[in-house]
């Protein structure tokens, strides 16, 4: 495994990168080393785009690309001047192009590849994992003193929000609805974690400072204290316009909280329609309103939640990950003959 995803806090593809490390090393059938210098390796699995993990793809072993975003829409997330994100967009397309397999989190960005000139054939789509032990339910006792320790009222209806301060997380929308609905708490998890060039970072610095008073900013915390967080909510809401496959959804799905994004059709083949969704601020604040309002509506999401939870459990990715190198390892062979 090679990775830098983990270094940069507060970001999705790390807990990603880190889940699928601790599935595979579990599989007997493999011997799993992380950045190593080593060369002698079957398969190397590269998780983030590196300069120097492009340089040691070679014939001499399968090289396996985890594909944690598509360049051109990545604009969203990282500003850049437009000869450095032309710059930036070439080099990553050339490094999908360079793997001999490129693994999707979401089936929707197959067609994004092929579009780079990518053969089918090269893609697979295996979806991303929450191991079940780091996320779950907590006592009523223990929440109350964990809402205290983040300073959240006891008495309020919690919806929370999570991710990186940026354009393409929907922070406008969210803002907007907590205006409209003074009587509820809304909490925001997350931060700058790629500094001044994320997109928005200056607009949002400044909003972040004047909150409305029913918004709770927790900043960047690391992973395992998000489990508490969670168990503090009693809706997931996130509003962003793009998305590959938010392991926030995975990890609060495990606490069977319901799940209330926007509309995208990313969202359709990954969540099997078991969530809530609107596409505008009124929309939404009327879905806040029917999920705390509607106790028959809220146990109904409660049991989508559920499902999604067991849907992705250990023993079927265990299984698709094992069937996956090795089938991928026997083509390689093949094709070196």
């Amino acid at each position: 495994m090679l990775s830098r995803a983990d270094s940069a806090p507060g970001q999705g593809v790390s807990s990603a990168y880190l889940e699928q490390v601790n599935l595979v090393k579990g599989i007997d059938a493999f011997d799993v080393e992380i950045n190593s210098r080593k060369s002698n390796f079957d398969i190397y699995h590269i998780h983030s785009v590196n300069p120097t993990y492009k340089w040691r793809m070679n014939k001499k072993h399968l090289n396996i690309v985890y594909v944690h975003f598509i360049p051109a829409k990545n604009h969203e997330s990282i500003k850049l001047p437009k000869l450095a994100e032309k710059i930036f967009d070439r080099y990553v397309e050339n490094f999908y192009r360079k793997a001999d397999e490129l693994v999707v989190v979401n089936p929707c960005f197959i067609k994004d590849l092929e579009d780079l000139k990518i053969p089918s054939n090269k893609i697979t789509y295996i979806p991303n994992y929450v191991d079940h032990s780091k996320f779950f339910k907590l006592e009523e006792d223990k929440i109350k003193e964990l809402k205290e320790k983040y300073h959240i009222p006891l008495d309020k209806f919690v919806v929370l929000g999570c991710g990186q301060i940026q354009t393409r997380k929907g922070i406008d929308d969210f803002i907007e609805v907590a205006k409209n609905n003074p009587e509820f708490c809304f909490i925001w998890v997350g931060g700058f974690s790629f500094g001044r060039i994320m997109h928005g970072y200056r607009k949002y610095r400044k909003m972040f400072k004047n909150l409305p008073q029913n918004v709770v900013h927790i900043p960047i915390l690391d992973r395992i204290y998000m489990n508490e967080i969670f168990n503090c909510a009693d809706i997931l809401f996130m509003p962003s316009f793009m998305e590959l496959f938010p392991m926030t959804i995975l990890e609060i799905a495990n606490i069977h909280k319901p799940i209330l994004v926007r509309d995208l059709e990313l969202y359709r083949p990954i969540l099997f329609g078991k969530y809530v969704s609107g596409s505008n601020v009124n929309e939404f604040s009327e879905q806040i309103n029917k999920l705390k309002n509607d106790v028959t509506y809220y146990n109904e999401q409660v049991e989508n939640s559920k499902f999604i939870s067991d849907f992705y459990n250990k023993n079927v990715l265990e299984k698709t990950w094992k069937e996956y190198y090795q089938r991928v390892y026997i083509k390689w062979k093949e094709k070196q003959k």
